[in-house]
């Protein structure tokens, strides 16, 4: 008698980076729960795959959250109906807000669970699947911090590490506090222990995940255990790079930027949400700082790391925004000269105050204002990636990501910066590798073209100088099956903050 074989599962990731980390972790209790990937897919996919349990982790944070969601469980219900015995399930932010209202409006899900209950997820499905009804369950408050949770992570030499959870802020503009609930801190010993672990395994690159990463340690009391934190982590053997996002302008210390400074494992890269460069829209934002704040940060971060890159956010169209709002908000860019920028057109959320202010910005009046700050924008991160040109560049590659890099015979990886850049090896042998090089291997090039969103290192086919540090020779515990692990997904991310 033959025996059955298991159930094959996806996981679609819609939103930021900790839903990505949160993916991760629905993945790893699925595995853990007999379940195998579909088909060798990564977890993260733009298509919708086709498997026994398909899960939709969602974002709430933009207008069209909801919009996703039901375009792409209108797909799902006619695979499913093809398929019997399938199941689908919902989670993240949109679940945790929205609950019994998405199986009211698409009632082929079969499993709706919250933000805080990630672990139940494998029971609800069996529950389900005994019961053919549908289960929705959330819950109001963290049962278990996610970290404790079985992982299946998506890179073999990339992690996320969560350090928080939820936010103490009350931004009139963000549904997350809501949703994520307030700031959970975990105790250091525990982050540091997994972050040995995973460098253990054959990690080489860290971020350090949490809503407000830089207000770590308000939870047990100690406003410097951010800045302890990454002296500790960045201290770990083996460990190459370390990032965190993100960071709140109004927490953001001296201490934190003596770190970052002093400590060579950590990359000179800031992620710091502006969101607006007007004190009066600041205020109605109740963000907690005012511009003043925000250029002394960006000024003491640059006296300290003169080649850090820094990239932020900004709202455009915030309820009661002039043209005179604007301006100071396009000045303050100006001034900054950011290497990049997340630029969002305002949309109401329902559910949070800055929904129901008066002087709602006329859409055709944001839409104007925007492109006036995408077309600054997208100047000076040209200017700014120009200047790279010629310059010496450390690329740890993570696949062939570009839209020409397949044709051109391109990898894609990032600085220590955090700039996207599309590397051009030359043939192994010239490398003087045994291997073609691969995600997880470590380029020494020259940047040789720039454009606004991302560096070109051509360096290898015009004769310039390159140098391949494989990954397997740095981590011979985790090489063949941590190389294939390195394989990634595009996907176009939110920031935290």
């Amino acid at each position: 008698m033959t025996a059955n074989p298991p159930r094959t599962y996806a996981v679609r990731t819609l939103g930021c980076q900790m839903n990505v980390h949160d993916s991760e972790h629905i993945a790893g209790l699925l595995e853990a729960a007999g379940y195998v990937a579909a088909g060798g897919a990564p977890i993260r996919s733009q298509g919708i795959p086709e498997a026994d349990v398909v899960v939709i982790n969602t974002c709430a944070v933009r207008e069209n959250a909801a919009t996703r969601l039901f375009g792409n469980l209108g797909q799902l219900r006619q695979i499913k109906q093809a398929r019997p015995g399938m199941q689908i399930a919902v989670g993240g932010c949109l679940a945790q807000k929205d609950r019994a209202g998405i199986v009211a409006k698409a009632p082929w899900v079969d499993v709706v669970f919250g933000t805080h209950n990630l672990g139940a997820l494998p029971a609800l499905l069996e529950r389900a699947r005994r019961a053919e009804a549908a289960q929705v369950e959330i819950e109001e408050a963290l049962t278990a911090f996610p970290s404790t949770l079985p992982t299946r992570r998506e890179s073999g030499f990339s992690a996320w590490v969560s350090i928080s959870v939820g936010c103490n802020n009350t931004c009139t503009f963000c549904i997350v506090p809501s949703l994520r609930g307030r700031e959970r801190d975990r105790r250091p010993g525990d982050i540091l222990a997994e972050v040995e672990a995973v460098v253990a395994s054959g990690a080489v690159e860290v971020t350090l995940l949490g809503q407000n990463v830089n207000s770590y340690g308000s939870e047990f009391g100690d406003r410097a255990a951010f800045a302890k934190l990454l002296r500790a982590v960045g201290a770990v053997r083996g460990l190459e790079r370390l990032r965190f996002t993100s960071p709140h302008p109004a927490a953001f210390s001296d201490d934190v930027i003596a770190a970052m400074a002093e400590t060579p494992a950590v990359a000179h890269q800031l992620h710091m949400p502006l969101q607006s460069g007007s004190d009066r829209i600041l205020r109605a934002m109740r963000r907690s700082y005012r511009a003043a704040r925000f250029r002394a940060v960006l000024g003491r971060v640059r006296q300290a790391m003169p080649d850090a890159a820094i990239s932020t956010d900004v709202i455009v169209g915030f309820p009661g925004e002039t043209e005179a709002d604007f301006a100071e908000t396009l000045a303050l860019v100006a001034e900054a000269r950011f290497t990049s920028a997340f630029t969002f057109q305002y949309s109401p959320r329902p559910g949070t105050p800055a929904a129901t202010m008066a002087d709602q910005v006329a859409p055709e009046v944001v839409a104007e204002r925007f492109a006036r700050l995408v077309e600054l924008q997208d100047r000076i991160s040209q200017e700014d990636n120009a200047a790279q040109v010629g310059r010496p560049v450390e690329v740890l590659l993570a696949g062939a990501e570009g839209r020409k890099d397949r044709q051109r015979s391109r990898l894609t990886g990032r600085s220590r910066e955090g700039r996207l850049v599309h590397v051009a090896p030359p043939a192994a042998q010239e490398a003087g590798s045994d291997a073609v090089p691969q995600p997880g291997d470590l380029v020494r090039t020259v940047v040789t073209g720039a454009a606004p969103h991302h560096l070109i290192a051509d360096a290898a086919l015009t004769g310039g100088p390159f140098r391949l540090i494989p990954y397997a020779a740095r981590r011979p515990d985790a090489a063949g099956a941590q190389h294939g692990a390195g394989r990634r997904a595009r996907l176009s991310l939110r920031p935290l903050g």
